[in-house]
């Protein structure tokens, strides 16, 4: 009888070890982020850690989950834009240990022109409107030598910084998620590339100029101060920064997305 009891006890701790697996909640954009994350939800899984991924289509709301501890972490944006949202929410969220994944090339695209040097006097150019992304917008015209900018060095400039415009180009700020669809109304567009990867634009062939292999702009996972060291999230980084999901990115995305690792 006592035989039976330890074996029933035995039985019960292990089908609650099973159901005891650490949950983390990451927000991220769909395209990539949402699919890597996907791609190695199974080895979390083997590893211990069920891995649930909550998909946001804006830029503000998956920083405002974790920092209000709705989730766990996020993987969608790059450093300059947390320091920026840091800043303008006076909020505190980290790049997790060894956080950096991967590089989504920045491009300008356009559905009236097929060549950047047919670009006309007074064209409009949309960029995005947080202060991260549409400072990159205007870095990447300028290294076309379309403007000149005050602080060559900011990575944070606005079109009030723009020193020099000879064609006289007039800047669109839109939220970022809205630039594809704003194609048929401007001539030029700058869009982050997760945003273009959904509207079905290839950044390699479609894009009328990109950003080079040597961007600053590392898409990194955050997390709140206190998780940041989380063993859990750990896992994640441990996960992300795997041989497979290196070539899971180079062939899926074929240089469109750069693993940064």
């Amino acid at each position: 009888m006592l035989k039976k009891s330890l074996t029933a006890l035995a039985l019960a701790a292990l089908a609650f070890g099973a159901q005891a697996a650490d949950v983390l909640k990451v927000a991220a954009t769909s395209v990539p982020h949402a699919e890597i994350l996907n791609f190695v939800k199974p080895q979390l899984k083997a590893d211990g850690v069920d891995l649930e991924i909550k998909e946001f289509s804006d830029y503000v709301q998956p920083n405002a989950a974790v920092e209000d501890k709705q989730l766990d972490a996020n993987f969608f944006q790059h450093k300059p834009y947390l320091d920026s949202y840091n800043k303008d929410r006076k909020s505190s969220l980290v790049e997790v240990p060894n956080g950096k994944v991967h590089v989504e090339p920045f491009g300008a695209y356009s559905s009236k022109i097929k060549n950047i040097k047919d670009l006309k006097n007074g064209a409009t150019v949309a960029i995005p409107n947080d202060p991260s992304n549409g400072g990159r917008a205007l870095i990447l015209l300028a290294k076309q030598g379309l403007i000149e900018l005050k602080d060559a060095k900011s990575l944070t400039p606005t079109p009030l910084d723009v020193v020099k415009n000879p064609k006289k180009l007039k800047f669109k700020e839109l939220e970022a998620p809205l630039l594809p669809r704003a194609l048929g109304d401007v001539d030029i567009a700058l869009i982050n590339t997760n945003y273009a990867i959904e509207a079905k634009l290839n950044p390699t062939k479609d894009a009328l100029f990109i950003e080079g292999a040597d961007s600053p702009y590392t898409n990194i996972v955050a997390a709140r101060a206190d998780r940041a060291n989380d063993p859990i999230i750990a896992k994640l980084m441990k996960a992300l920064h795997s041989a497979e999901v290196k070539k899971f990115i180079q062939e899926k995305y074929k240089g469109a997305v750069v693993p940064a690792f």
